[in-house]
């Protein structure tokens, strides 16, 4: 029976669905009550909005620690672009949502952060209103609390057998793994082409959701020369091995996440809640794994949100605020 709650304890951490409620109260009582924790490792890099005597990580810890996030009613500057690419990883055209900042220009560069999906989800996932990304850059950028920034919505189930999801199973898993290959060898490519794109690591940020949130981890700490922000938001189990389950093998050692001298990020950041029975404990299991290999972090455990947009709204919100700063 044990052995039976663990395989569906997984099964359900893999499906980004949850059956609790969600409503925009639910979202600004928790963004007042969350608490926020930060390894005390000293960072060595200075922001440029930090004084001169605090180090980025700690003024991005400050910053977290502080917000507290409340809908408002936002008239959005602009909307989603859908757009496709081929992608040579899955031998298909793949679609993508793309949101450009108010008042692009060809004549200025711009970084990017791309938001991943969970299980069984689309591109379409994070661009619906119930998210409100383009509503809350406007808010943050009105207020100048944001820099301008690409961000990209793709599609990240990258198999060249099947074109969309079929189960829950190692199979399709290791599909949504395969999609550090698009990403690197196919969309990235595309994105920089086709836009006009601030290259390089300390211009390039990556978070994601449920499965998106531990692919971004393993994208993440797999790919620290292409990205300087990490993030992820109730991320589901299988980066590291789970014992005594069929369902994955693990992407990486435990002790893979961890970071070298000279390639370590400017943010790692992982936003989770109390009161989320699809992942259960798992991004606490890897927020240990973190303090373990002296990882310096920042978490943020949520309360009353549920594993889905009600958490995903306050981690974007504070990740706005301080990447590419």
């Amino acid at each position: 029976m044990k052995k039976a709650r663990l395989i569906l304890s997984v099964i359900m951490a893999l499906t980004g669905f949850s059956a609790c409620g969600s409503t925009s109260a639910v979202v600004s009582e928790t963004a007042a009550s969350a608490e926020t924790t930060v390894n005390e490792t000293e960072a060595e890099t200075t922001s440029e909005t930090a004084s001169s005597e605090e180090s980025y990580f700690e003024w991005a810890s400050k910053t977290i620690s502080e917000s507290e996030y409340a809908e408002k009613a936002v008239e959005p500057y602009g909307s989603f672009e859908y757009k496709s690419y081929f992608s040579n990883t899955a031998g298909r055209e793949t679609g993508v949502n793309i949101l450009l900042p108010p008042d692009y220009s060809e004549d200025k560069e711009y970084p990017v952060l791309y938001i991943l999906h969970g299980f069984w989800d689309t591109e379409e996932w994070m661009a619906r209103d119930i998210v409100g990304i383009p509503q809350m850059l406007t808010e943050l950028y009105s207020e100048g609390e944001a820099e301008e920034m690409i961000v990209v919505l793709p599609y990240i189930f990258t198999s060249k057998e099947m074109p969309r999801c079929t189960g829950m199973d190692l199979e399709n898993s290791l599909a949504y793994d395969n999609f550090i290959n698009d990403l690197t060898t196919d969309l990235m490519p595309f994105i920089e082409e086709n836009y006009s794109v601030k290259k390089g690591r300390e211009n390039t940020a990556i978070t994601g959701f449920s499965m998106g949130g531990r692919e971004s981890l393993f994208i993440g700490f797999t790919r620290p020369d292409l990205f300087s922000y990490v993030g992820a938001v109730c991320p589901a189990p299988g980066l590291v091995e789970i014992p005594g389950s069929p369902m994955h093998p693990g992407q990486i050692e435990e002790n893979e996440l961890a970071v070298t001298e000279g390639s370590e990020p400017r943010l790692v950041y992982i936003t989770y809640s109390d009161s989320d029975g699809v992942v259960a404990d798992t991004p606490e299991s890897y927020i240990k794994l973190l303090e373990a290999n002296g990882v310096e972090h920042i978490t943020k455990k949520l309360h009353g949100t549920g594993h889905d947009h009600t958490s995903v709204k306050p981690h974007l919100y504070d990740l706005f605020r301080v990447i590419f700063k």
